[in-house]
């Protein structure tokens, strides 16, 4: 009996979703940044066991404050990919669960198994003093979060909905990713294969360079640079081996511009090499990456620009 079928994971923006895809599919396809909103697209991500395909979909974080026409697409997204989908993880932060969560929550369809993970698990960890302690508060969360979704803060139709399985995990740890793996494939419907065995993801390389200059960015400019901005890759063909690869750094502002080009262009340098080199370790061959920086106001509102970059 083979199982395959399509996971969600959902959660608020920051909850750790890309890195958990990351550790579910044993490679690193989805950025990762402590900046929220870092995750834009639907990421989909594979991985195979001997008697199932895990076919992952990594969602943008669900906005609840500004609500520009970039994150009202971004929500869209969330939605659409629970529509279509087998089982979804709902991820929130171990030991917490705040109003923003509780908006994700009235999101999930009322006849979807939702698997809520406790992510974070190394990070609650270290609040206490003793295991006994730390054993305790976990349990007590563990039964909160237990309770049928409108006491926890759902919609009044979702009286009668709990979550199938509650699983605390850290996404950093190997065992917990198997475990968690473990928990998913009973809710995988028996099936073939959609994908080979040796796919990771059903994204080009064009999408996955992008991706990669635009976690540098975040990386390199920490909390100075607003989320507003993103890359566009002008140019990505094959000379030989190599891959040469033009790109811009689309910004709001000429400041954000100045704050990635850094004095003597020293940041953007950084920025730019440390892309080729993730590129390199990605793609398994040489890239010549060229990187410009360009200002765009109002991009985010934009409906034309958000179409030309698969977010509308």
């Amino acid at each position: 009996m083979f199982r395959c079928g399509t996971i969600a994971i959902v959660g608020r923006p920051n909850m750790g979703k890309s890195t958990l895809l990351n550790a579910l599919v044993g490679q690193k396809i989805s950025i990762t940044s402590r900046k929220a909103q870092t995750t834009r697209h639907r990421i989909l991500g594979i991985q195979n066991r001997e008697e199932a395909q895990f076919i992952f979909i990594d969602t943008p974080g669900f906005q609840t404050r500004l609500m520009n026409t970039l994150n009202k697409a971004l929500n869209r997204t969330v939605t659409t990919a629970l529509q279509d989908v087998n089982v979804a993880c709902y991820v929130v932060e171990a030991g917490y669960f705040g109003e923003d969560d509780k908006k994700v929550l009235r999101l999930l369809p009322n006849d979807l198994p939702v698997v809520l993970v406790l992510n974070k698990l190394d990070l609650f960890n270290s609040r206490f003093q003793t295991p006994s302690e730390r054993d305790q508060a976990l349990l007590n969360f563990m039964k909160e979060m237990s309770q049928p979704w409108s006491d926890l803060g759902g919609h009044e139709d979702q009286n009668k909905c709990e979550f199938s399985e509650i699983v605390p995990m850290s996404a950093k740890s190997p065992g917990d990713v198997q475990r968690l793996l473990d928990v998913l494939e009973g809710y995988l419907p028996e099936g073939e294969a959609i994908y080979d065995g040796d796919t990771v993801t059903d994204r080009s390389e064009r999408f996955l360079a992008a991706e990669i200059l635009r976690e540098k960015v975040f990386r390199f400019t920490g909390e100075e640079l607003p989320y507003t901005s993103s890359v566009v890759i002008d140019q990505f063909k094959m000379d030989g081996k190599m891959r040469r690869i033009a790109a811009t750094i689309l910004v709001d502002r000429d400041s954000h511009k100045a704050m990635i080009i850094g004095a003597k262009g020293e940041r953007l340098k950084k920025i730019s090499t440390d892309a080729r080199i993730d590129m390199e370790k990605l793609f398994d061959g040489k890239v010549f990456l060229e990187t410009w920086v360009k200002v765009k106001r109002g991009w985010a509102d934009d409906r034309a620009e958000l179409r030309a970059q698969g977010l509308e």
